[in-house]
């Protein structure tokens, strides 16, 4: 059994990690409501302009533009979103394992873009092939930022080299839940509507094929951006939750370690009573 000082030792050794844990679980609590309201604020404006490019790309053809175009086989595309620090419970794991399966499901020519060290290290251990890696935004991610990703995946779309390109990212549900998603960026998926056809009731100026060439860069760069909020948003909730079971843990092995003290403790009182007992009985 270990001693008094080995025991208190440990004591101090954990009570110090527990602070530790306790402080991370607060500065993550703070940053949690900023880049969640970030998120759910970027949303309608995310999905009211994919609203608006599909009605566009219903009444255009992939000969008009070319990010409409549908390819045949060829070679996807999938950016993958993760954190570039740990400490945030199964928020990586369950996103690469995700990323995985979409890899498995879909055979055929694939090729990543990796956003985050976590996800570039695990393509790289599974052997798939990165085009290009991006280190994280951080917890203050801004719209500039993802620009010159923006302008990567378009161009390579553009020149042929990708037949579709998907975004691989944590979607924020509530604080305790982290869904991995799946969503299409390129090419643009028409709208569909069973009541009649859909952009044909619009007139646009000057053209459709104008509106859609001036909404593209935006499109692309908002998509992207979106994924880049719901990973902070994912992260920071990951790390709060995460931190705060570590400080749960600590507790309850202070709490065990601290009755083997109070044993080992008592246990040595008892001896030496003993033994100055039988000092004692031994002299008379």
């Amino acid at each position: 059994m270990a001693s008094q000082r080995e025991i208190r030792r440990r004591i101090s050794s954990v009570r110090n990690i527990k602070q530790i844990t306790r402080a991370m679980q607060f500065v993550a609590a703070s940053k949690l409501r900023r880049v969640q309201d970030a998120a759910l604020r970027s949303r309608p404006y995310a999905d009211k302009l994919d609203e608006v490019l599909a009605d566009v790309a219903a009444v255009l053809s992939a000969e008009e533009h070319p990010l409409l175009a549908r390819r045949e086989g060829g070679t996807r595309l999938l950016i993958l979103f993760t954190t570039d620090r740990g400490l945030a419970g199964s928020l990586n794991t369950n996103t690469i394992r995700f990323a995985a399966r979409q890899i498995t499901e879909h055979q055929g020519d694939l090729t990543m873009v990796t956003v985050g060290r976590r996800g570039q290290a695990a393509m790289r251990r599974a052997r798939v092939p990165i085009a290009a890696s991006f280190e994280g935004y951080g917890d203050r991610p801004t719209f500039a930022q993802v620009l010159p990703l923006a302008r990567l995946v378009t161009d390579d779309f553009l020149a042929g080299t990708y037949s579709a390109i998907d975004l691989v990212h944590p979607s924020f549900i509530s604080t305790l839940v982290q869904r991995g998603t799946v969503d299409r960026l390129l090419p643009i998926e028409p709208a569909q509507d069973t009541e009649g056809i859909p952009g044909h009731q619009f007139i646009f100026e000057p053209s459709a094929a104008e509106v859609l060439r001036a909404l593209l860069p935006r499109y692309v760069a908002t998509r992207i951006y979106q994924a880049v909020l719901e990973l902070a948003a994912s992260e920071q909730s990951a790390k709060m939750v995460a931190m705060k079971s570590a400080t749960e843990n600590a507790q309850e092995l202070i709490d065990d370690l601290t009755l083997t003290y109070n044993k080992v403790r008592q246990s040595n009182i008892t001896r030496e009573m003993i033994e100055i007992a039988t000092g004692a009985n031994a002299a008379i």
